[in-house]
């Protein structure tokens, strides 16, 4: 059975019962700011799972995508470890609980094929229960009918489930298949999980987690407001029993991406001796060809859903693994260039009769690929060599570890990646000084983002703003349709969390109303601003933030009177403001699909900032873009303002909206209804924004530049309305000002400065000349002049203030030229420049047979400082004043 079609049965059983058939989020996770990708099927639902939102259903199902990277190294060593994988879930809110969940999850399993079942023998299965959680042991006995020596009771590290982080948690039965003697040992999932393949995760979701060190230490906070119900099947494993393979590399989404290397190669898969079906026990060849598969599919998926290569983040986990892959090819011998483009083809056809979008979105993923494996061979092959010399270095000075120092240059010059430094070194038998070396990092890190992990809610723990969501629910926002509204004060904070009962005059507090028409920022969009007056006092609204789900939060300073929690008050917004911010907006939209228009599908955002009359529109493409498109693409968006098109938003289905044609951005997570804005019939989008309400309210949008701002990230500048009026009106003053002065029409003004700068680079190159000469007119009169020191012959000299250094060195060597060459020689040439001194010494030959050395006469007359080699070098930086010193300290230098 294929995997695709697994996928389906699984969906179409819990749609018949009732789920509702949720799409899976994108890998990023967008809404957790404690995970940089989902990694569990339960994790879009946590909101609900908590309390914190009423969810639209009482039954879901879902197959997500999900990404785990704890266990890379282990991918490829065992038949279950993958960095890729996908997960069906059932999910009941307070619907049903165990007894529900044990009575579908082994209908499915057990069911025959032609049923629509996945047809597992009911004999070869076996169960995991919590340690004392006797009913759940109890259900699979009267339920399923599984004798109770096929029921394992095990502690809190495997049967107690939560994400790793605080949330919702739970006890846990999981559901094993037995694969047979030549798996391993007999005796259960507590012997040999490799014999006994876990499929199947039923968690009863009851209690809620704070943090913790381990699996195992961590407070239980309290019961959840329901009984939940979240099951996590690993699609892949069960593809793996029921394609009757060894492992989850070999079934059909992953085994071509590997037969394919093999067939790059020329290694045969599978070929060592005495290893059969069990993959800890495979040779070095086949766990390379492993991560090989695994890792361009994830690759894949990861691109597919908008992560791009980066030094941080997802971005550097992206580049981690698909620099594993290229390497891990490059051992099995792979040596002809990028490999990339013939795996990365593969994995697209096995993914996407599951993800068809992989299709037609191909173009800009390989782009993305392509370009990180380029960039990585380049990098692998300066690296490489930098770090055998400096392995070889180590093991001549008898050491067993290579200095962290050492890691972290490879790391910041040259972009080598520490795990590869740690995976080179134990090959030649190093270990690395990890700690020094992220000692390193962390300094580094704390220099450049000293307040990188301060954000708009500073420290505050994220917990206040839940309880404040839990006790009053979520905020209404009311400003898509009014800007001023009466509301009533729900919570008053501190800036750091603590609850206040009332506020007084210059205090800055964080304000929760019952509903407000201010914008929370998000979406690239800037906050409203405004004044929320409340009985006497009032409040100047510095800032809006959403720092959870469902919860508006204003930063405000109490300008005046007391403010007190439980009061009415009148909300009102700067509509100025607001108005230039939505134009702002909405011309964003025009950029983003004027881009498109004419880079293609590929120029997607990837990121945005709408200000007070102007953007800032980040994009992914390969390259620059030309002048000359830029100016197309200007002068298509004001075309569309003339056209005075209607703005209009909606409400819809995520699906009906992508059937429009409405743009979806990467990485970011709608739920079932959407709202959509479109400008006409140009441009259509999802986004929950504020825009202009026809396109000809912006006026006029202006390009002003486009620049990279990272490894395939462009990021186009424009002014909007009054703003851009304003621009061009100083751009006009400046040009009719240069015309005047270069007595032109303005229409000729570049052509003359063009000339003008031509000519100054040409007057500047005959001066030069004429300096030249000049300098060098006198280099036989001071060779002719050397005077002799202890059997050298000395020629000291200062030339006129403003020589440039390209002078001092050609009159250095022009004299030392013209010096006797059978006699030791020493030039020495000093000029002052910008309230300094410079110093340039060369030696001849025979002077450098003598021991003297150009180098060491310059760093002893600069106290250390200069440098260049024996037969020439140069330095500087002392006062000017000191120019006489430097020559008597060179002359006193010579033996």
């Amino acid at each position: 059975m294929r995997t695709a079609e697994i996928k389906r049965r699984f969906l179409a059983y819990f749609e018949a019962d009732g789920h509702t058939v949720v799409p899976s989020a994108p890998l990023p996770a967008v809404d957790d700011p404690n995970l940089l990708f989902v990694n569990a099927g339960m994790v879009q639902f946590v909101p609900y799972l908590l309390g914190q939102r009423t969810p639209p259903y009482q039954r879901a199902a879902s197959v997500q995508k999900c990404l785990r990277t704890p266990d890379i190294d282990e991918v490829g060593k065992t038949s279950r470890h993958g960095t890729f994988f996908q997960m069906n879930g059932n999910f009941s809110f307070g619907d049903y609980f165990k007894d529900g969940a044990i009575t579908r999850a082994w209908d499915l399993i057990t069911k025959p094929v032609d049923a629509g079942g996945f047809g597992l023998d009911p004999d070869r299965i076996w169960v995991t229960v919590y340690l004392d959680d006797d009913e759940t042991a109890e259900l699979w006995r009267t339920i399923a009918g599984v004798p109770t020596e096929r029921i394992v009771r095990r502690g809190m590290a495997d049967n107690y489930w939560s994400m790793g982080i605080p949330g919702p948690c739970g006890p846990n039965s999981e559901i094993y298949v037995d694969r047979g003697a030549e798996y391993g040992q007999a005796g259960g999932p507590a012997v040999d999980e490799d014999r006994y393949l876990e499929i199947w995760n039923l968690v009863f979701m009851q209690y809620e987690r704070g943090p913790g060190t381990d699996k195992e230490d961590y407070p239980i906070l309290g019961e959840l407001p329901a009984k939940n119900i979240d099951t996590g099947m690993g699609l892949e494993r069960v593809a793996a029993l029921l394609q009757g393979v060894d492992n989850l590399y070999e079934i059909d989404e992953v085994r071509p991406i590997l037969d394919r290397a093999v067939a790059l190669t020329g290694v045969s898969y599978g070929a060592g001796a005495g290893h059969g079906h069990v993959a800890s026990q495979s040779p070095p060849e086949d766990v390379r060809l492993r991560v090989v598969a695994d890792h361009v599919r994830t690759s894949l998926m990861l691109i597919g859903d908008g992560v791009i290569p980066a030094n941080e983040g997802r971005g550097y986990v992206l580049r981690r693994i698909v620099r594993r892959a290229v390497r891990a090819i490059r051992l099995l011998g792979w040596s002809e260039g990028p490999v990339l483009p013939e795996l990365l083809p593969v994995a697209r056809d096995c993914m996407s009769p599951s993800y068809p979008e992989l299709t037609t979105d191909f173009g800009r993923i390989a782009q993305y690929a392509y370009g990180e494996e380029e960039a990585f061979l380049s990098t692998l092959r300066a690296g490489t060599t930098i770090l055998d010399t400096a392995i070889a270095q180590t093991k001549a000075a008898g050491g067993a570890r290579l200095a962290g120092d050492r890691a972290f240059q490879l790391h910041d010059t040259y972009g080598f990646p520490i795990d590869l430094t740690l995976e080179i070194a134990a090959e030649q038998g190093l270990a690395v000084d990890e700690e020094g070396f992220r000692r390193l990092m962390a300094d580094q890190r704390s220099r450049a983002k000293a307040d990188a992990q301060t954000r708009k809610t500073g420290h505050v723990d994220l917990s206040v703003y839940r309880g404040v969501l839990a006790d009053g629910g979520e905020v209404e926002f009311t400003g898509y349709t009014e800007v001023a509204r009466e509301s009533r004060v729900r919570a008053l904070l501190s800036p750091d969390g603590v609850g206040q009962a009332a506020a007084g005059e210059g205090a800055v507090v964080d304000l929760v109303l019952d509903a407000t028409p201010f914008y929370a920022e998000g979406g690239g969009q800037q906050p409203d601003l405004g004044i929320v007056t409340v009985g006497g006092g009032e409040l100047e609204v510095l800032d809006v933030q959403s720092p959870v789900p469902g919860l508006i939060v204003h930063r405000a300073t109490v300008r005046r009177g007391q403010v007190r929690t439980g009061e009415t008050g009148y909300a009102e917004i700067d509509v100025n403001r607001r108005r230039s911010v939505s134009r702002a907006h909405t011309a964003t939209h025009l950029v983003h699909q004027t881009m498109r228009n004419f880079l293609g599908e590929a120029a997607t955002q990837a990121g945005s900032l709408n200000a007070p009359g102007r953007l800032r529109f980040d994009f992914h493409t390969p390259g620059a873009v030309p002048p000359s498109v830029l100016r197309d693409v200007e002068q298509q968006i004001n075309e569309v303002l003339l056209r005075d098109l209607e703005v209009r938003a909606f409400v819809t289905s995520q699906q009906q909206a992508l059937q429009l044609g409405a743009i979806a951005l990467f990485g970011e997570k709608y739920g079932d209804r959407v709202r959509v804005v479109e400008v006409g019939d140009y441009a259509r989008e999802l986004c929950g924004g504020t825009h202009a309400a026809r396109s000809s309210q912006l006026g006029l949008v202006k390009v002003l530049h486009e620049a990279s701002i990272g490894s395939g990230v462009r990021r186009v500048e424009a002014l909007v309305g009054l703003d851009a009026f304003g621009y061009l009106a100083r751009e006009h003053v400046l040009v009719s000002r240069l015309a005047e002065l270069f007595r032109v029409p303005a229409d000729q003004v570049a052509d003359r400065v063009e000339q003008t700068v031509a000519a100054l680079r040409d007057a500047e190159k005959e001066l030069e000349q004429l300096r030249a000469q000049l300098v060098l007119g006198n280099a036989a009169g001071l060779a002719a002049g050397a005077v002799d020191v202890r059997g050298v012959g000395f020629v000291g000299t200062g030339l006129p203030a403003g020589t440039v250094s390209t002078d001092l060195r050609t009159l250095a060597q022009e004299v030392r030229g013209r010096l006797d060459p059978a006699r030791p020689g020493v030039v020495a040439v000093t000029a002052e420049a910008g309230g300094k001194a410079s110093l340039v010494v060369a030696v001849n030959a025979a002077a450098r047979e003598r021991g003297l050395s150009a180098g060491d006469l310059v760093k002893g007359a600069l106290s250390g400082r200069g440098g260049g080699s024996p037969e020439l070098a140069q330095g500087g930086g002392v006062p000017a004043e000191e120019a006489p010193r430097l020559l008597a300290a060179v002359r006193d230098a010579l033996p």
